[in-house]
């Protein structure tokens, strides 16, 4: 797994869907970004939302299992290397359903947070768009659905306080290429996503959802 993001980091920063949009522009003021804020960036990758809450002030600790992503520190979301509460706020964006285990990585996020986690992740929809998915990269486990998510983050000790949902259109090329999908398998992904293709082919709309959650004082 990590060979593979190695791989992929250079894409992966350049990505326009990930270092842009609305959906990350809110990810970041629900993270409460000021001056003195201590926030741990999981899964960080092109580390878009790390630079953005240093641009606003806040001293930002980046994790990423893959080294070419350049973290602070190379550890998983489902083990990291902190004590408790070390953090005012844990954010993961875009990531959590490559992990091994969503469960083991949002206990460790209300471990090591003392206040709020932020997560953004693509919203489970069926099975067919799990399996184009899948198929398109073979490092995606599950999307969870908003139940599941609330159900989860509950569990840790967390209380959900805020979900927003968004679309996000992405363009078929550019999401083969930054995954280097097999050209055989690209067709049958189109197929799979067919229902939630735009009229012009070029583009499919995911959901994405975006939670805040806020550990009880």
């Amino acid at each position: 797994m990590t060979d593979t993001w190695d791989e992929r980091a250079e894409a992966y920063r350049t990505s326009a869907v990930h270092a842009a949009g609305l959906d990350l522009d809110l990810v970041v003021e629900l993270c409460e970004p000021r001056p003195g804020l201590r926030a741990l960036d999981v899964a960080t990758g092109g580390g878009h939302v790390a630079r953005r809450l240093r641009e606003a002030g806040a001293e930002v600790v980046t994790v990423d299992p893959a080294l070419a992503m350049h973290p602070d520190v190379v550890a998983s979301a489902e083990s990291l290397p902190f004590p408790d509460a070390s953090f005012d706020v844990v954010v993961n964006r875009l990531a959590a359903h490559h992990f091994r285990s969503i469960p083991a990585a949002a206990g460790e996020f209300a471990r090591v947070t003392r206040g709020l986690v932020v997560i953004e992740d693509h919203r489970y929809t069926d099975e067919q768009t799990e399996a184009a998915e899948k198929l398109r990269d073979p490092s995606h486990g599950r999307s969870l659905s908003e139940d599941e998510w609330r159900e989860l983050l509950t569990g840790t000790g967390l209380e959900v306080e805020r979900v927003e949902h968004f679309d996000m259109e992405l363009e078929f090329e550019s999401w083969f290429a930054r995954t280097q999908t097999p050209a055989d398998d690209r067709q049958r992904v189109r197929e799979l996503l067919a229902p939630r293709t735009a009229p012009d082919g070029l583009t499919w709309t995911s959901p994405i959802l975006i939670l805040r959650a806020r550990k009880p004082a």
